[in-house]
C-alpha cells in the first residue's frame, strides 16, 4: 500500500473515533442533564393561597436546584377545590402531590386512603410547635394526616365607636343592636353568614355552642335532637325578627356581611380574620373604629369560635414522598407563615409567630386572634361531613327564611343526621 493510502486510513480512523467520542460525549451529556433536572412537587391550592404563596414558591425554587414546586392554582370555592382533587384521586392517577385542604376534608381523605401518614416523616412532636387551638383536626385516630398553613376562625367584629365593650350574651346582643338602631345610628344591629352552605353552619355551631350546645357524634342525633340546638336555632331567627338582623341575610355569605359591615350600616358582624384587613383600607367608613372578639355565649357558658383553619397533606400516590414532605415542610415553616401574616394578613399556626414582637408591632389583631384560637370549635370529624353539613344548612335556611319553625327544623335535621350515621354503620338511633 503507498503511503497516501496509508495516511488516507490514518485520517479516517481519526475521523470515525471524533465521531464515536462526540456522539459519547453528546450521549454523556444527555445523561448527565437527566440526572440532573429536578424533581417537581406538584400542590393543589385554592385561588386565593395559590397567589398568596407565589413569592415563598419562587424563592423555594430558586434556592434548589434539585427540587421545584409547581403548584395547581385552583378555583375560589372551597368545595370546588375538594372536587376537582377528588376527581382526579377517584380516576386513579392523581397529578397532584401535595394538597392545601379545609380541616373538615381530612377524616373523608384519610378514610378513603388517598393520604400518606405523616407520623414517620415528622414524628411524633411534629404539633408540638403549633397553637393548641391549631392542632386540632390534623390528627386522626392516632395518626397524623395533615400539618397546618394558616389558622382560621369565627370572631365577632363590633363598631368601637358605638359601644364601650362588645356585648358577651346573646340577650346583650340584641339589646344593644335595638339601641343604636332606636338612635338612628345604625340600620342594622348585627349581621352574619345566612346563606345556605358552609358558612352557615359555622354560624350555627358558634351559636349552638354559646347556648350549651355541640355538634358531634356522640350526642343524640349528631347534638341536634336538644333544647339547645332549638335555642340556636331560634335565636338566629329571632335576630331577623326583630330587625336586628335584615331579612336579606339569607342570601348573605361573608362578602356581603363585610361590604354591610364596611359601609357603617351595622354595629355588629360575624366573619373570619381576613376581614380586618379589609377593614382597616382607606375607603372602608369603619377604619379605625373596628375591634374583635369571640361569639356571645349564654351566662355560664363559654364563647366559641369555628375552627377554620387550611393545611398540607401528602398525597399517598406521590412517586416522591420525601419530596413532597420537603415541601410541606418549607411551604409550612415559620418564614412561609410569617410572610403570609405579613403581606396577607393570614393568622399563623405557629406559637413562636404570635410572641413575636416585631410581628406583633406590625400585626395588633395577633394577640386578639391567639385568644380566639384557643376558644375554637371543631364541626364534626367525620369521613361524611359534607353530607352533615348539608342537612345542617337544609335545615337552618327554612328557619332562617321563616318557612320551617326551629324545634321542627332541628328536629329533622337530628333524624336525618342520625340516619345517615346509621347507613354509614357509625351509630346507632338513641
Amino acid at each position: 500500500m503507498s503511503l497516501p493510502s496509508r495516511r488516507w486510513l490514518l485520517a479516517l480512523g481519526l475521523m470515525l473515533g471524533m465521531v464515536v467520542a462526540l456522539a459519547g460525549g453528546v450521549g454523556g451529556w444527555r445523561s448527565l442533564a437527566g440526572a440532573q433536572e429536578p424533581t417537581t412537587v406538584r400542590v393543589l391550592m385554592p385561588a386565593p393561597f395559590a397567589d398568596a404563596t407565589a413569592e415563598q414558591v419562587a424563592a423555594f425554587n430558586r434556592e434548589h436546584r434539585d427540587l421545584r414546586i409547581a403548584v395547581t392554582r385552583g378555583p375560589f370555592e372551597t368545595e370546588s377545590v375538594s372536587d376537582l382533587a377528588i376527581s382526579s384521586l377517584l380516576l386513579g392517577d392523581s397529578p397532584y402531590d401535595l394538597l392545601l385542604m379545609d380541616v373538615t376534608w381530612t377524616a373523608k381523605y384519610a378514610a378513603a386512603g388517598w393520604l400518606l401518614p405523616l407520623d414517620d416523616w415528622l414524628g411524633s412532636e411534629a404539633l408540638e410547635p403549633l397553637a393548641p387551638g391549631a392542632r386540632a383536626g390534623n390528627r386522626i385516630d392516632g395518626r397524623l394526616w395533615r400539618l397546618p398553613l394558616v389558622a382560621d376562625m369565627g370572631l365577632l367584629y363590633w363598631r368601637t365607636d358605638l359601644m364601650d365593650a362588645p356585648p358577651r350574651t346573646p340577650a346583650e346582643l340584641v339589646a344593644v343592636s335595638e339601641q343604636l338602631q332606636r338612635q338612628g345610628r345604625v340600620r342594622w344591629g348585627y349581621v352574619w353568614q345566612g346563606r345556605q352552605y358552609e358558612g352557615l353552619s359555622c354560624v350555627f355551631l358558634e351559636v349552638l355552642h354559646g347556648f350549651g350546645g355541640a355538634w358531634q357524634a356522640d350526642q343524640p342525633g349528631m347534638g341536634l335532637l336538644t333544647p339547645a340546638a332549638d335555642q340556636a336555632a331560634a335565636w338566629m331567627r329571632s335576630l331577623i325578627d326583630t330587625g336586628v338582623s335584615p331579612a336579606a341575610v339569607a342570601n348573605f355569605a361573608e362578602p356581603e356581611a363585610l361590604q354591610s359591615f364596611e359601609a357603617g350600616d351595622a354595629a355588629l358582624m360575624r366573619n373570619w380574620p381576613y376581614a380586618w384587613q379589609e377593614l382597616q383600607r382607606p375607603q372602608s367608613a369603619v377604619a379605625g373604629k373596628v375591634g374583635v372578639t369571640t361569639m356571645v355565649a349564654e351566662p355560664g357558658q363559654t364563647s366559641g369560635a369555628t375552627q377554620g383553619s387550611w393545611g398540607l397533606s401528602v398525597l399517598a400516590g406521590t412517586p416522591h414522598p420525601a419530596e413532597a414532605v420537603q415541601v410541606l415542610q418549607a411551604l409550612s415553616g415559620a418564614e412561609s407563615q410569617r410572610q403570609l401574616v405579613r403581606r396577607w394578613g393570614y393568622t399563623p399556626t405557629l406559637t413562636a409567630l404570635f410572641d413575636d414582637p416585631e410581628l406583633v408591632l406590625e400585626r395588633p389583631l395577633l394577640p386578639v386572634l391567639q385568644q380566639a384560637l384557643e376558644a375554637v370549635v371543631l364541626r364534626p370529624i367525620n369521613p361524611g361531613y359534607a353530607q352533615l353539613s348539608d342537612i345542617v344548612q337544609r335545615q337552618l335556611s327554612g328557619v332562617i327564611t321563616g318557612d320551617t319553625p326551629p324545634a321542627q327544623a332541628m328536629d329533622r335535621a337530628g333524624r336525618a343526621s342520625q340516619q345517615l350515621l346509621q347507613a354509614s354503620g357509625q351509630a346507632a338511633l338513641r
